[in-house]
């Protein structure tokens, strides 16, 4: 049984990753269907989890609508620069609150903050990083948000790895209890240190930006997945579902990313690497 668990999440974790980087590498045709899934898979996952855990109703369908609507005019938004690939988002929000009007629910408020929550929790962070894949001229590139992936990944097996070896004083017990400090420095240190084969194949970018992306993405991924711990805690679940078997919801695979991809364009737009 244990084996095949194992190839389990072998199997499924390699397809997730195979999907991922495609989605990274092939381009806006393939980037958009596989982000545009992402998000709209993320967000049921929220609200379902609102509704049965934290017995919160909400519109379902109109706040995926409005959180695909969101990315994709972002992505317009990054090909033309009209402005206006924004307007569906007043739309939404108007049907929104004017929707809870004949709604009927016991609590409109909570259910009109838990909707906007999905949004800024996962469609904002999502069509922000769109800007990590424009050249500025409309363009595809892959590098940077490649970059954002492949940071968290190491940071999490080092994380992990140095953790389970040096691990002794916890670093946010109240969440996440087997997180360590020690953990959290292995990680980081060498996840800074990766930033030099980026430096090395993406030269038109200092060594001095990717090391300081690095650190930024550490630092972002590590309060995410806090974050979503945070939650799950509060709700008394385990996984935020079970779409990726032996390795639970997607959100539990975009935890970090929620946090770092934003954290990553802020910080690049910063040191004018964009």
């Amino acid at each position: 049984m244990k084996m095949n668990n194992f190839v389990q999440r072998t199997i499924f974790g390699a397809a997730y990753v195979g999907i991922l980087l495609a989605g990274i590498l092939l381009g806006y045709k393939v980037f958009v269907p596989v982000f545009a899934l992402v998000l709209v898979l993320a967000m049921r996952e929220f609200y379902q989890l609102m509704a049965d855990y934290a017995h919160t109703q909400t519109s379902t369908t109109l706040n995926i609508g409005g959180g695909l609507l969101l990315f994709l005019g972002a992505v317009w938004f990054a090909n033309t620069g009209q402005i206006y690939a924004l307007a569906a988002m007043p739309v939404y929000l108007l049907v929104l609150l004017t929707g809870e009007l004949y709604a009927k629910r016991e609590n409109p408020i909570r259910s009109v903050a838990i909707s906007l929550m999905g949004i800024l929790y996962i469609a904002l962070p999502l069509s922000v990083a769109v800007a990590l894949v424009d050249n500025g001229l409309g363009l595809y590139r892959s590098d940077f948000l490649l970059a954002v992936f492949v940071f968290i990944w190491l940071n999490d097996t080092f994380a992990y790895l140095t953790g389970m070896t040096f691990g002794k004083h916890r670093l946010f017990e109240r969440i996440s209890p087997k997180k360590s400090w020690e953990g959290f420095i292995g990680g980081l240190v060498c996840t800074m240190l990766s930033a030099g084969a980026f430096a090395h194949f993406v030269p038109q970018t200092s060594l001095f930006v990717w090391v300081g992306m690095a650190f930024v993405v550490v630092l972002a991924s590590t309060w995410g997945d806090l974050f979503e711990s945070l939650v799950k805690r509060s709700l008394g679940v385990k996984d935020s579902g079970n779409i990726i078997p032996g390795h639970g919801g997607i959100l539990d695979r975009f935890d970090s990313a929620l946090f770092a991809l934003p954290a990553a364009t802020i910080y690049l737009y910063f040191a004018q690497a964009m």
